[in-house]
């Protein structure tokens, strides 16, 4: 990798040197215009629209259109009198939960690495920062802009995010916003059940640029001079749904049967609507059972009538065992 950009982290009254890296790459594959007939590089000139002149780069500046056909001519020395044009500092602001920053505000990541005797105070701002569970928000100065970012640590190395202004994110004005529409709860329950059967755990290696291979496998062809074989073609995308809840369980016994999962009616979980399904079945049948209980109660209460009669055999036995005790000195005279 080439540093784009060097300077240095203002960490209170720490300073440390750094090395900016871009942190990403796009793996786009990129064309040249070319004439179709000779394959010949289509060039394009610099013309200026008033006097038709081919322009050198020397000869452009930059201009701001202020409306009316006015524009104003900004030269190289008024970007040099600005103070951050040449400022090469990251200062820390504040430290805040990383949770706190919209993931909307980050644009472009970069590698820092220490620079020359920076490693040690490099090495205690990235542990610190590991230990406080914090990002720390800085402010830089990147292609002559001043920029809000982030400084985080990944994989052992501080990672600069910088961000969007705020007052560059657009607010979303769609007019369903206003509409008061309602979700009736056996729908919701069965979205969710659907975002149940597609949970998981997110990879990223898992995912890939089929298009980019695809295009790649089509010039792969063309520079080897062999037949181009088609992919196989993807399902086409359904329709939109008329009924939504007949939508929704074709879903989630499609995402089921994709994870290789029995069927709903197969003796698999039961979904949350079917399961408030079989509880109201249960509620209607209850009375009948209230009706076994009510027949059982009197059979308890004819049980409990037969009792005393259990209490008077034991009373005629008492007298039978007194008689039988006075017998037994007789025993003792014959002796």
């Amino acid at each position: 990798m080439r540093a784009i950009w060097k300077g240095a982290v203002s960490f209170g009254l720490v300073s440390i040197g750094v090395k900016v890296y871009s942190a990403t790459e796009e793996k786009d594959i990129r064309f040249h215009q070319v004439h179709r007939e000779d394959g010949g590089r289509i060039r394009y000139k610099r013309t200026c629209s008033v006097c038709g002149e081919e322009v050198t780069y020397d000869d452009i500046a930059k201009g701001y259109d202020i409306g009316g056909g006015e524009m104003v001519i900004l030269t190289d020395s008024d970007f040099a009198d600005l103070p951050l044009s040449t400022s090469h500092a990251i200062d820390v602001l504040e430290f805040v939960p990383a949770e706190q920053v919209d993931p909307i505000l980050y644009n472009k990541a970069y590698f820092l690495e220490p620079e020359g005797s920076a490693t040690k105070p490099y090495v205690l701002l990235r542990d610190a920062l590991s230990d406080s569970e914090r990002v720390a928000i800085v402010k830089v100065a990147l292609r002559q802009r001043e920029q809000l970012a982030t400084l985080r640590v990944r994989e052992g190395v501080l990672l600069l995010n910088t961000m969007l202004w705020p007052d560059e994110i657009r607010r979303p004005d769609f007019g369903f916003l206003d509409e008061d529409l309602k979700v009736r709860p056996p729908e919701l329950a069965m979205a969710s059940s659907l975002i149940d059967s597609m949970a998981g755990e997110f990879e990223p290696d898992a995912f890939t640029d089929d298009y980019r291979a695809a295009l790649q496998e089509v010039i792969d062809a063309k520079v080897e001079g062999r037949e181009v074989v088609q992919p196989e073609e993807e399902e086409a995308a359904p329709a939109a749904a008329v009924d939504l809840m007949a939508a929704l369980k074709a879903s989630v016994e499609r995402a089921r049967a994709a994870r290789g999962e029995a069927p709903s009616g197969g003796g698999a979980e039961p979904t949350p609507i079917s399961s408030a399904r079989s509880a109201k079945k249960a509620a209607k049948k209850a009375p009948a059972g209230k009706t076994a209980a009510k027949k059982a109660e009197p059979a308890k209460k004819t049980a409990a009538k037969k009792a005393p009669a259990k209490k008077t055999a034991a009373k005629k036995a008492e007298p039978a065992k007194k008689t039988a005790a006075k017998k037994a000195p007789a025993k003792k005279k014959s002796a």
